[in-house]
């Protein structure tokens, strides 16, 4: 997978590729990663503990040289290297998260919300959107991200507007924020190299014409969700009219879980078909129809509690048989994952607490952060997907030796055959994870508590060292 030793730390083989300006940045950055991962959600003042830091980190941040490209271009290379040395066909997840910040002096960026207020009118809530790809495999295991992309409402600033007087789909795509689908999708596709490999996920909103022709002309492919009700065959009927035409062809069960945590069990009716799908008319000069499979999945009897799931996915890969058609919609099911991620980004890491006054700053902060949430969210995935593997895959051996000294395992067979599920759930039980016979294994916020205990017992363990040998 990587040139680097087993024993390299995370953070190195995150760097590997980077190239900044100046060195000094290079060990600015591995100095921040460390000081904010061990500190992970802590301001950064306390992360960095003194004055020197902490301007150090502000200077960084600022500084014009750094862009949030440079920051994640390690990461990217790295994502492709776990790319090439896995299996099978990997899923590419995409989706837009808005972070807000409720005050209003920030140097360029722009307004997310206007709410209405009692007494002063309107209350303005500023923030930036980011449109995220995370590579995961099928199992849901996460290679890392493939391309990220920032901005501000005040870029498309009168879209809206414009598309009051006008037909939306007649507004070019370059002018709407759905651009960043398509540009995230051929950036990920360039950079895995094999876009033959990939397949995108999408929800609701990814269900855009434009994406399904560049991903036909990336040569790669796609399961979306689609909820616009398109012309199909002839031209003269729409896609959910030659649907209701379609026989059930599987009928599939499946658990889910409600918010309230009860697990119910839904019979889902699954119809597929292969159609020929146009644009919309006033598109219909500039691109062409698709083929293109309809993927119907819709739970047989209302719930008691809840909505009933109904499922429309739309998709250019060929579908023969029922196996084919549940597989198509345990790959969409994965999509969650990365709401996960951005979860981690803003309740783990804490992103939108930041202090920082300008969008520059924010960003590259935003950056960074990516960074730590995408290796939490492996760790806790490795530990299901992986567990036999060694733990010197995700840990130092400084780490693994702390651990071994500090937290005893549950019994003797774990400590013969040391493998990465005994020491995680060791880092987990410093988090607070009990490890009780029949608990699930132990989830993000765990693992994050424990990492950030390891981190400082580590730190008191090298002064402990050094204090014996002087």
């Amino acid at each position: 997978m990587s040139d680097l030793p087993e024993t390299t730390s995370w953070i190195e083989r995150e760097l590997a590729s980077c190239r900044f300006a100046d060195e000094r940045l290079r060990q600015r950055f591995r100095k921040l990663l460390e000081q904010l991962g061990g500190g992970l959600g802590q301001a950064i003042p306390l992360a960095c503990q003194d004055w020197t830091n902490t301007k150090a980190a502000y200077r960084f941040f600022s500084n014009s040289r750094v862009h949030e490209q440079t920051i994640l271009e390690g990461h990217f290379a790295a994502t492709r290297e776990r790319f090439v040395a896995s299996q099978g066909p990997i899923l590419v997840l995409h989706d837009t998260t808005e972070f807000s910040y409720q005050r209003q002096k920030l140097k360029g960026v722009g307004a997310l919300y206007h709410y209405p207020h009692a007494r002063r009118g309107f209350l303005t809530f500023c923030g930036l959107l980011m449109h995220s790809s995370l590579a995961v495999t099928t199992e849901g295991l996460p290679l890392g991200l493939t391309a990220v992309r920032f901005w501000t409402r005040k870029k498309f600033k009168g879209t809206n507007a414009l598309k009051r007087s006008v037909n939306p789909t007649r507004v070019p795509i370059e002018q709407k924020e759905s651009v960043r689908w398509l540009e995230n999708l051929r950036e990920s596709s360039t950079l895995l190299g094999v876009p033959e490999r990939c397949v995108h996920i999408g929800d609701r909103e990814s269900d855009i014409y434009e994406l399904f022709c560049a991903a036909q002309e990336a040569s790669t492919h796609f399961v979306l969700r689609t909820c616009v009700d398109r012309l199909a065959d002839d031209g003269q009927k729409t896609v959910a009219t030659v649907m209701q035409q379609v026989p059930v062809k599987a009928v599939h069960s499946v658990e889910i879980t409600e918010q309230n945590g009860t697990v119910r069990e839904a019979v889902l009716e699954i119809k597929y078909r292969r159609l020929r799908v146009y644009a919309p008319r006033a598109k219909q000069k500039r691109y062409g129809p698709l083929r293109l499979t309809v993927i119907q999945a819709r739970e047989r009897d209302q719930p008691s509690e809840g909505d009933r799931i109904d499922w429309k996915l739309i998709t250019n890969l060929t579908i023969r048989s029922r196996a084919e058609a549940i597989e198509k919609l345990n790959w969409y099911a994965m999509r969650w994952k990365i709401e996960q991620f951005h979860k981690i980004l803003k309740s783990g890491c804490r992103a939108e607490e930041s202090k920082l006054r300008t969008a520059d700053r924010l960003v590259n902060l935003l950056a960074l952060l990516c960074l730590l949430a995408w290796r939490l969210f492996w760790l806790t995935m490795m530990n299901r997907t992986a567990p036999q593997a060694p733990p010197t895959v995700a840990l130092t051996p400084v780490e693994v030796q702390v651990l071994d000294r500090l937290v005893l395992a549950k019994n003797h067979l774990s400590e013969n055959h040391p493998t990465l599920t005994t020491y995680l759930t060791k880092v987990a039980r410093l988090g607070g994870y009990l490890a009780r016979a029949h608990d699930p294994p132990p989830g993000n916020i765990v693992l994050w508590r424990g990492l950030a205990r390891l981190t400082d017992i580590e730190i008191g363990f090298s002064l402990g060292a050094q204090l014996v040998g002087n």
